[in-house]
């Protein structure tokens, strides 16, 4: 772009807004479109598949363009959003009639992955976040907003490891991090990063700021005052927030602290093993959350996933709400709850749009409908006598006053936007609808006066006219015209006619040409007295809509308590874990066969449990239906077994399946021992392992090792209750040297090279891994397996003259050993061979040499 001297008027406003907004794509607003210029017109050409034109010349050159239209800039918003694009959306503000030169533009928010709240570009079940990160030595500060619904919070962390677990579940869908910070895990291959200025993240800026926004003297009140790098972090997303909506944010009202120590602990590979609300795959499908959620309203799904990232080990509040479903289950008062439900909107986003000044008529009609609905809430919870359901109905009240305003205001189906008008009800304001009706009616209003002054004056060639120039008329034919009364002013004089106003003509016309836009003023300004009158009274709506949300999640846990027989465990603050007939809930919904429920008994005298059995035979299985039995236990959820018995525990761990980080320089192996490091550091005595395969990326006996040290480790030191499934059976003589050590193996049956996999648990070590079996079912071609079946008895007939190795902290004790088949010892007569040196031995020496390589291969 040349010097905007040389560009035309228009085109020099287009370019002093864009230099105030260089990162994102600018929505320029000409008329019915949103148009782009230069680079921002080719980018979005490429992101939305919009044709790339040209609009003449400004500077002596073509300027390239592209647009959208007004009416359906959403769906393109939506198509920017989801690749992490931000827009900058310019509006008119000027009076195009009254403008010289180009109408008066500025920009009136920027649209951000982070900072959407139109519903249209946000998926109701899951949560939108803005995060933002600040670092301090090995301090992490992280601040999260959902500027949908005003949940503002702040938590702190150590060290890499936990930031990047609380970032996988928060997954948020912008984060804001400083210019200078470097930490490639944090910032490489994660969406919607932006770099923002140092000086951003300053504490006494943060402080004040946020003290502004809540109207408070300080951070006192908020219980998070102490955390400093955190609340650096949250002034830098305020002051992000502030930017991007240009107005007042009166829905973030308060801020809540997060305490790590509160919640049960994963890390990222955890969460991604376990797949409780994104399988391996990054969809929905076949996760724990897919099984769940049943919620009958957009708020309840959205809880329920934050409550499956972020189980809790408060039992006051995981009994209460054991309390409430067993409540609910009583008599199945769940069902009429959930179809009642089902009848309220978004209220989480509804108010936050409200408070952003962007709500829709068909946002408030939702909201009214929902509103309506409170009343027959409090008559299903007044039929239960859970203290904590009543602690939620108290929460939701009814309010009767905004749900009359809002019923006589707003029109059944409304249209969508304000703009054209009819969103408020007849008889809402008398003088909205004496307007309308100026409008509506000005031809029966013509015809009256036509058929009422001729009456009067007698005159029959009188009529009533109209046209664009002159307004209303009342025409007399030349012949008659003389005959009109005092109160006709001329207006008019024809060839053959006289055109004339009345008093009241000219009233009328006053009132019928401006009445239409008139109406359409009044109209929205009623409609942003409504919005005015909700934000009087929006945080007790917000607690409401919270309550409702949770008596929504509650509804739903009792209703799959109830359709997928699961039952009530039994929670204690001492450590343990056992339950009986345990099933793993999506694998039944998905099998094709019915699920074969296993028992597990964890406790002080038997921490660690060394699965075996064959491959396919469910041991991943086994270990996943623990940690998911744990997990739904530390929701307050019932669980997929028959009775269970649960300590709380501080965090989960998994070492589960294997994988590449190509991108990241790390192979399968290494990512393994990485996962393992995480484990053995961090792991304590109140912590659930799940271990499966350790050590199989290395060769035979460097794996073995390892993962006999990994086990031997969390036995003795960590005592972790661990579910470690292996291959190495060497692995299975650890009971004999560690008391809280128990084996146990999942059955198979073999019947002509055949398995079938029975899937039961049973005590004691497997006696055999079954490998050529699984291979033939995997259609291994039969050759291969014969061939195999041969090298297996070579080698099993060789391993009797392996060395095991002796001590129970080295190593397995002397027993049987698996061979491996590429790190066998050299040979004697092979080393002898390489020493000899033919050329300087003579005939007798090379004879002598001959015979011993033949005693060695003896």
């Amino acid at each position: 772009m040349s010097d905007s001297a040389n560009h035309t008027p228009m085109m020099q406003q287009y370019l002093k807004i864009k230099a105030q907004h260089p990162d994102e794509l600018v929505f320029y607003r000409m008329g019915d479109f949103y148009e782009l210029f230069y680079e921002d017109a080719k980018r979005a050409s490429q992101l939305l598949d919009v044709t790339l034109t040209a609009r003449g010349k400004s500077g002596g050159e073509p300027i390239p363009m592209a647009g959208v239209p007004f009416h359906a800039a959403d769906g393109y918003l939506a198509k920017l959003v989801r690749k992490g694009v931000s827009v900058a959306i310019c509006e008119q503000i000027g009076d195009p009639a009254t403008s010289k030169g180009p109408v008066e533009r500025k920009v009136v928010r920027i649209v951000t992955p982070g900072t959407v709240s139109d519903e249209s570009l946000l998926d109701e079940s899951r949560d939108n976040l803005l995060v933002a990160l600040h670092v301090d030595g090995e301090t992490f500060g992280l601040a999260t907003l959902d500027i949908g619904s005003g949940r503002f919070q702040v938590l702190e962390v150590e060290g890499i490891d936990a930031v990047l677990g609380e970032l996988q579940r928060l997954n948020p869908a912008e984060l804001l991090v400083s210019e200078v910070l470097l930490c490639e895990p944090i910032t490489e291959r994660r969406r919607g990063v932006r770099r923002r200025a140092p000086w951003e993240f300053e504490l006494e800026t943060a402080r004040r700021l946020l003290a502004q926004q809540f109207g408070t003297q300080d951070l006192a009140g908020f219980g998070c005052d102490h955390l400093e790098v955190a609340l650096t972090a949250a002034g830098c997303l305020l002051a992000y927030a502030q930017e991007t909506q240009r107005t007042a944010l009166p829905h973030i009202n308060t801020i809540n602290s997060e305490n790590r120590d509160e919640a049960v602990v994963m890390d990222a590979a955890t969460r991604r093993n376990l797949e409780l609300d994104i399988n391996l795959n990054g969809g929905d499908e076949h996760t724990l959350f897919d099984v769940l959620n049943t919620s009958a309203t957009a708020m309840g799904s959205r809880l329920l996933r934050r409550w499956l990232n972020r189980p809790l080990r408060d039992l006051g509040i995981l009994n209460a709400r054991q309390d409430a479903i067993a409540d609910l289950l009583d008599g199945y008062k769940f069902e009429p709850l959930h179809a009642c439900l089902k009848r309220i909107g978004d209220l989480e986003r509804i108010l936050g749009r409200v408070a952003l000044r962007s709500a829709r008529p068909r946002d408030l009609s939702r909201l009214s409908m929902s509103l309506a609905t409170y009343p027959e809430l409090q008559t299903l919870l007044s039929e239960c006598s859970a203290s904590h359901l009543q602690t939620l109905a108290t929460a939701i009240g009814t309010f009767p006053e905004l749900e009359d305003l809002l019923g006589r205001a707003i029109i059944e189906n409304p249209p969508v936007v304000i703009r054209d008008g009819g969103v408020i009800a007849e008889g809402y304001d008398s003088e909205l609808d004496e307007l309308r009706n100026l409008s509506s009616n000005a031809g029966q209003f013509l015809i009256d006066l036509e058929t009422r002054e001729k009456e009067r004056t007698g005159i029959s060639t009188l009529k009533v006219g109209y046209n664009r120039v002159h307004g209303y008329y009342i025409e007399i034919s030349r012949a008659q015209s003389e005959q009109a009364p005092a109160d006709y002013i001329r207006r008019q004089t024809l060839k053959n006619a006289e055109r004339f106003i009345t008093p009241e003509l000219k009233e009328f016309e006053d009132k019928a040409l401006s009445a239409k836009s008139r109406a359409l003023t009044r109209e929205k300004a009623l409609y942003e007295e409504i919005v005015e009158t909700l934000n009087e009274v929006l945080l007790p709506l917000q607690q409401a809509a919270a309550a409702v949300a949770e008596l929504d999640v509650l509804a739903t846990l009792a209703e799959r308590a109830e359709n997928l027989n699961f039952n009530r465990p039994q929670l204690r603050l001492e450590p343990g874990l056992s339950y009986t007939a345990g099933r793993h809930p999506v694998v039944e919904k998905v099998a094709d066969h019915p699920f074969v429920p296993n028992d597990l008994q964890l406790g002080d005298e038997r921490r660690m449990l060394i699965v075996t059995g064959p491959n396919m035979g469910g041991k991943s299985t086994y270990m996943r239906q623990t940690a998911l039995i744990t997990l739904l236990a530390h929701i307050g959820s019932y669980i997929p077994a028959e009775s269970a018995c649960i300590g709380l525990v501080d965090r989960i761990f998994t070492r589960i399946g294997s994988s590449d980080d190509l991108a990241g320089g790390r192979s399968t192996f290494m990512v393994e021992m990485t996962e393992t490091a995480n484990i053995l550091n961090n792991a304590s005595a109140r912590s659930l392992v799940l271990m499966d395969e350790i050590g199989r990326g290395t060769s035979t006996f460097d794996g073995l090792a390892l993962a006999w040290a990994s086990a031997v480790r969390l036995a003795e030191k960590v005592k972790a209750f661990t579910l470690f499934a292996t291959h190495y059976f060497e692995l299975t003589e650890l009971p004999k040297t560690h008391s809280n050590v128990a084996n146990v193996h999942l059955d198979a049956s073999e019947h002509n090279d055949s398995i079938v996999f029975l899937h039961n648990i049973h005590e004691g070590p497997a006696s055999k891994s079954y490998g050529l079996q699984v291979a033939k079912l995997a259609g291994i071609p039969s050759e291969v397996i014969q061939l195999a079946r041969q090298q297996l008895q070579l080698l099993e007939n060789q391993r009797d003259g392996q060395v095991a190795m002796t001590t129970a902290n080295a190593g397995p004790a002397p027993g049987p050993m698996q061979v491996d088949m590429f790190g066998a010892p050299p040979s004697p007569a092979l080393e002898l061979l390489d020493e000899i040196d033919p050329d300087n031995l003579s005939p007798r020496q090379a004879l002598e040499q001959l015979y011993a390589l033949k005693k060695l291969m003896q």
